[in-house]
């Protein structure tokens, strides 16, 4: 139960507000640490393996700081014909992924790793999501960006905000596309004895 002694705290190793949100409604008490490394972005990386080693660099780092806690890390990006789409340096960068997205179908991956209790805790999958946009116009575009901070977002848009405009369908979990799914995160903290 929340407030139980013998419980060990939950720590989301992100800066992600989507991500808080998410796991908010879980129902498991947690607070956020943000770790201090640099992520591995690569376009060419293969996306399997850069959101599993993102996500395993985010918790491990935070473990090693809060050794009592069980360590949730998570990564997301997009993948389009052999390119990882991370999130967008610029409002131009952005453009340029939506008109390459436009009309076709990539994948979402989110990689999740949890660490504690020494090396009782650690374990690490991924979740994969496909997201299909609609053909998009330069006036398509503008609309979105112009509703839309797309800056932190992976593949330059949010599946949760004004997706009307750009996305045609998607299959897989939604919250996966948002940035951490839920499914399977509430399987992972179950495992850990948070969840019930």
């Amino acid at each position: 139960m929340p407030g139980d002694d013998q419980r060990p705290i939950l720590i989301l190793a992100s800066g992600s507000p989507r991500r808080r949100e998410l796991l908010a409604q879980l129902g498991v008490p947690f607070t956020v640490v943000i770790a201090g490394v640099t992520e591995y972005e690569e376009a060419d990386a293969d996306p399997r393996s850069l959101v599993a080693h993102n996500s395993a660099l985010k918790a491990d780092w935070v473990a090693a700081r809060h050794p009592g806690a069980i360590v949730l890390g998570a990564d997301t990006t997009v993948f389009l014909e052999d390119s990882v789409l991370n999130k967008p340096r610029d409002r131009a960068e952005a453009r340029g992924m939506l008109s390459r997205l436009a009309g076709r179908t990539h994948t979402v991956f989110t990689g999740l790793s949890i660490r504690g209790a020494g090396a009782a805790l650690n374990f690490d999958t991924h979740v994969e999501s496909r997201v299909t946009f609609k053909p998009l116009g330069n006036a398509d575009i503008d609309a979105y960006l112009a509703r839309v901070n797309t800056l932190d977002k992976a593949g330059g848009y949010s599946i949760q905000e004004h997706s009307e405009l750009i996305v045609a369908g998607y299959t897989g979990s939604f919250t996966n596309i948002m940035g951490l799914p839920l499914e399977t995160t509430k399987q992972i903290l179950t495992r850990c004895g948070l969840l019930s």
